[in-house]
C-alpha cells in the first residue's frame, strides 16, 4: 500500500530545484538532536565500552537500549517531522502483513527544510555503515560475544534505512533500478558541468 507524493523531501544529495519554498534553517532542533544522539551514542558506547567498563552485560544492555530508543525515535518522530515520511506494517483481519508508506503532500503548510533533510538522511545512511564495519571487525577479531550486539545494531538501523528509502522512492519501486537511475543522473550532471566548462 502506498500513500504518498514523492516530491517533498530530497533524498540523499538530491536538490528539488525549488529552494525558495523550503525553510533554510532547522525548525525542529530538538528532534534533529535526538535523531543523531541515540545512534551516535550507541556507536560511542560500543567503541568505548572496554575502556569504561569491564562488564559485558551492562555495555550490551546500554547499547541495545540506545538502539531501541533510536529506532523508535527515527521511525515515529524524526522521519515524520524532519522529512515528512512515515512507514509501518499492519496486519489485516486475515493475518496478511501489509507495508504502508506515507509522504507529506508537496503543497503542505510545513515543508521540510533542506538542513533538516540533510541531517535526517546523513544520520540514516552513515550509521548503518558503522554497524556493517563493526560486524566484520567482530567476526575477524573473534569477539563472538559482541556479535549479537552488532547484528542488533545493524538490523535496527538497516530497518529504518530500508523503510524510509522505500517510503521516499515509492513502496513498489525496485531499489536496484532506482540506485542505477540515481547514479546515471549524477554522472550526467558531472558530464554537463564539464561540457559547460569547456
Amino acid at each position: 500500500m502506498l500513500r504518498q507524493d514523492l516530491h517533498d523531501a530530497p533524498l540523499f544529495g538530491e536538490d528539488d530545484g525549488n529552494v525558495g519554498a523550503r525553510r533554510p534553517n532547522i525548525g525542529h532542533p530538538l528532534v534533529s538532536f535526538f535523531h543523531l544522539f541515540f545512534r551516535t551514542s550507541a556507536i560511542l558506547v560500543y567503541l568505548l565500552c572496554d575502556i569504561f567498563s569491564s562488564r559485558f552485560i551492562v555495555c550490551m544492555v546500554t547499547i541495545i537500549l540506545l538502539l531501541s530508543c533510536d529506532f523508535w525515535t527515527v521511525k515515529n518522530v524524526s522521519g515524520r517531522l524532519l522529512v515528512g515520511l512515515r512507514w509501518w506494517n499492519q496486519v489485516d483481519k486475515d493475518g496478511n502483513s501489509h507495508w504502508v508508506f506515507e509522504s507529506r503532500k508537496t503543497h503542505s503548510r510545513n515543508p521540510a527544510s533542506s538542513a533538516e533533510s540533510r541531517i535526517f538522511w546523513l544520520g540514516l545512511v552513515v550509521c548503518p555503515i558503522f554497524w556493517i564495519v563493526f560486524v566484520f571487525s567482530t567476526i575477524f577479531s573473534f569477539k563472538i560475544k559482541w556479535l549479537a550486539v552488532v547484528v542488533m545494531g545493524l538490523v535496527l538501523q538497516w530497518a529504518n534505512l530500508y523503510g524510509y528509502v522505500r517510503c521516499k522512492l515509492g513502496g513498489q519501486t525496485n531499489l536496484k533500478n532506482m540506485a542505477q537511475n540515481y547514479l546515471g543522473v549524477q554522472i550526467f550532471k558531472q558530464a554537463m558541468k564539464k561540457t559547460q566548462g569547456l
